[in-house]
């Protein structure tokens, strides 16, 4: 009796033992499948990734063609930059319908380009006007408009040095306008000509009835300047010749040269 009761615990016991290992080996199976299935999900994402990759590349590489060849195209398409400033030529400048100040048969002629609202003409003008006064007999004096187009009073600041003019004050003008290159209201003109002894009617009366006159000068400076290939404003020659002189010692060295050249 007591040997079945033994073999019965025997055969439950070893039941047991060989459920246990049993269980081990499914849950061992079912953790390793388990892992198997997510290394495949991690595989697949990470190729996926990859492919999204890839497209994103082609993309760029597409998109880098396409502004090369833009960036290409707008090169072809910008102006050549212009050759360096040959200060030995001689450009014939006619002085036409610009007025003169000093004496007209003298033998050095400056020409200034200028553009009323530009404050590096109003900064160097004063240079000119010094040149003619240490040689009253020997150097004379022309302004040339050239208005810059991003200055829009310019042109009108232009016509008001062309109609204190006809009463005989347009470098007067000229000078005063340079000065005041940041205010050239209409209502300044007419204050810049009261101050300078002008008849206010009759230079209004200029300034507006004459403005076809006064546009047609400016056009034909603007063109001459172009000819003589000026760059910006202030643009001065001497004798025709560009100059870099930018003070006085540097002007009367200039003017000097070119009396000598002259007495060759």
């Amino acid at each position: 009796m007591e040997k079945n009761y033994v073999k019965t615990g025997l055969v439950i016991l070893t039941s047991i033992v060989l459920g246990v290992f049993i269980g081990m080996g499914v849950m061992a199976l079912q953790v390793k499948h388990g892992a198997v299935n997510t290394l495949f999900e991690q595989q697949k994402e990470i190729n996926e990734a990859f492919g999204k990759l890839e497209e994103r590349l082609v993309t760029l590489e597409k998109q880098g063609d396409d502004f090369s060849s833009t960036l290409k195209k707008l090169r072809s398409e910008l102006p050549q930059r212009p050759p360096p400033e040959d200060y030995a030529k001689v450009y014939p400048i006619d002085i036409a319908h610009s007025p003169i100040l000093g004496q007209k048969d003298a033998p050095i002629t400056i020409v200034e380009f200028v553009d009323f609202q530009c404050p590096f003409c109003a900064r160097f003008h004063p240079l000119i006007l010094e040149a003619v006064k240490l040689y009253p007999d020997k150097v004379k004096a022309v302004l040339k408009n050239f208005p810059l187009p991003f200055h829009q009073q310019a042109k009108s600041a232009a016509a008001a040095a062309f109609a204190a003019g006809e009463q005989g004050k347009y470098w007067e003008m000229a000078n005063e306008l340079l000065k005041n290159h940041t205010d050239l209201s209409e209502k300044r003109f007419k204050e810049l000509a009261k101050g300078l002894g002008l008849n206010v009617a009759k230079f209004l009366k200029d300034y507006s009835e004459k403005k076809a006159i006064w546009s047609d000068y400016i056009e034909k400076d603007m063109k001459l300047g172009g000819k003589v290939e000026v760059r910006g404003t202030p643009t001065i020659y001497i004798n025709g010749c560009k100059t870099r002189a930018r003070d006085l010692e540097s002007f009367k060295k200039a003017i000097e040269e070119s009396l000598s050249i002259k007495k060759q």
